[in-house]
């Protein structure tokens, strides 16, 4: 079976074909970095996240690529308005240059605690002014733009007759002026600026000269064209962002680059995230409902729930966030990882002892139907059902339940190939840890429980029951176990006075 995703450019659930064999590029629009990143942004990059690893668990080879905004994006979609920058730098009393490598800096440390991989190529608009400058170039050279005096160069909708197609809008609509604010001078309200100009007293901090003034700087649509287009070509598979992306940003994407480059599709897939609310409202500072990683962590939460609770939500429905419903994800992660640290110091105890050999897991129907999950647009939810399955299985041996786990882990990114029991959970469980025993205990009970092994095999349960008695002896006893591996556990006393 194949990677299957919901593609809002055709409204449907299509295989993940390559444009060139095994390889993908994959473009992930990145934050405004304004402000700090907040759960909304979390749950977007982690469902992101969860994407590449499962496109190369499939053996796909993925470039993954994703931008930084510091510079351009206007508090307004309509190019009006102050730049989140220059509005961010006001408001921290710091420079524009500051605040974005202050919060370029929280937003990578918030995606590292959440455990998402980095991607291949993380690039700045403001490293990219020149591939931008040149995008708009080629599109007024072809006819695509027009220059507004004292304001911006803009794409002209009239001349892209595909405009909108994603996005399903009504260009007659448009063109009437009912989905974006008026400005003066353009021929059609939906046309974007790809270019802007100083106005007189503005004094920006991020401007750039160019062919039309000499204080100047990219529109917020131009630099993900540009960048895309220069990292993974003109014709890439997958693009991901917000559902709040389709009507106006990746409309005005998808219209710049096809117009650029004559190609089209621009990109294959598009794949958008929904929303994440605040006890059923919009997060907002002026609510009091801004959450970020950090009001996380103070709360005495791990990052690991709150990656649970994104993944028990499937990434095309909105997920409303309560401190009750990541209370039960904090629960649920503590039992879960408690489990997996038990099933994990099984394998360890049992490891290098003759034992039935565990099937290859990739046979097994759980791995097989855990995969089945993830390939149908990346329903993890399920896939977290099929991980509960194999921690609550009788059938499974503690090394196909381990191993199907650090296999489904490769996509959920948990961090379970961490997990291990401390002595004192060791101590509580009553199972015996070998490393933590004097040498000489824990080589006598390596041989006694290697010749009981050798003794079953032969079916001498004389012996075995002798050497049995030679353990109780030492104050544990051996649980034999459905697999044909043994348990070594403490009897009533603490493991301290066996010791």
């Amino acid at each position: 079976m194949f990677m299957k995703l919901y593609n809002t450019l055709t409204k449907k659930i299509e295989a993940i074909v390559p444009i060139h064999e095994r390889h993908l590029g994959l473009y992930a629009c990145g934050v405004t970095v304004y402000d700090y990143a907040h759960l909304g942004h979390l749950r977007k990059y982690v469902m992101d996240d969860v994407l590449v690893r499962a496109l190369r668990q499939e053996g796909f080879e993925v470039k993954f690529v994703q931008n930084v905004t510091d510079v351009g994006h206007l508090a307004s979609d309509a190019d009006t308005g102050e730049d989140k920058l220059e509005k961010g730098a006001k408001k921290y009393g710091q420079t524009v240059w500051d605040v974005a490598q202050k919060f370029e800096t929280y937003f990578f440390y918030s995606m590292d605690l959440m455990g998402n991989i980095r991607p291949d190529l993380s690039c700045r608009a403001t490293d990219h002014i020149q591939s931008q400058l040149e995008l708009v170039l080629k599109l007024e050279k072809k006819g695509f733009t027009y220059v507004i005096p004292g304001d911006g160069v803009y794409f002209d909708i009239s001349k892209f007759p595909d405009y909108g197609q994603m996005a399903g809008l009504d260009v007659d609509n448009q063109l009437s002026g009912s989905r974006v604010a008026v400005v003066a001078g353009k021929r059609q309200p939906a046309d974007f600026a790809v270019w802007k100009f100083e106005k007189p007293g503005e004094n920006r901090a991020m401007v750039w000269p160019s062919p039309w003034a000499e204080r100047s700087f990219p529109g917020w649509h131009i630099e993900c064209s540009a960048m895309s287009m220069e990292h993974l070509g003109a014709q890439f598979e997958i693009h991901t962002g917000g559902i709040d992306h389709i009507p106006v940003h990746h409309t005005n994407e998808i219209a710049q680059a096809e117009a650029a480059s004559g190609k089209k599709p621009f990109v294959k897939y598009w794949v958008h995230h929904n929303f994440l609310q605040v006890n059923g409202e919009k997060m907002s500072k002026s609510l009091g409902n801004f959450y970020t990683i950090d009001d996380i962590l103070k709360r005495g939460f791990v990052p690991q729930a709150l990656r649970l609770l994104f993944l028990g939500s499937h990434y095309r429905s909105q997920l409303n966030f309560t401190w009750e419903s990541l209370q039960a994800a904090q629960t649920a992660w503590e039992r879960l990882s408690q489990q997996v640290k038990m099933i994990h110091q099984a394998v360890t105890e049992r490891r290098d002892r003759l034992q039935p050999a565990a099937e290859a897991v990739e046979t097994l129907p759980e791995y097989r139907n855990f995969f089945k999950a993830i390939q149908t647009d990346l329903d993890t939810p399920q896939a977290m059902n099929l991980v509960w399955a194999v921690l609550k299985s009788a059938i499974l041996s503690p090394q196909e339940q381990y191993r199907l786990l650090l296999e489904f882990d490769q996509v959920l990114g948990l961090g379970l190939a961490k997990l291990e029991l401390s002595p004192a959970q060791l101590a509580r469980s009553g199972r015996v840890d070998l490393k933590a025993l004097p040498p000489q205990q824990s080589q006598t009970l390596q041989q006694l429980l290697s010749d009981r092994v050798v003794a079953r095999r032969h079916q001498d349960w004389a012996k075995s029951d002798a050497l049995r008695d030679q353990v109780n002896q030492l104050g544990m006893q051996l649980v034999d176990q459905t697999d044909g591996s043994q348990e070594l556990r403490w009897l009533s006393q603490t493991p301290e006075s066996q010791t």
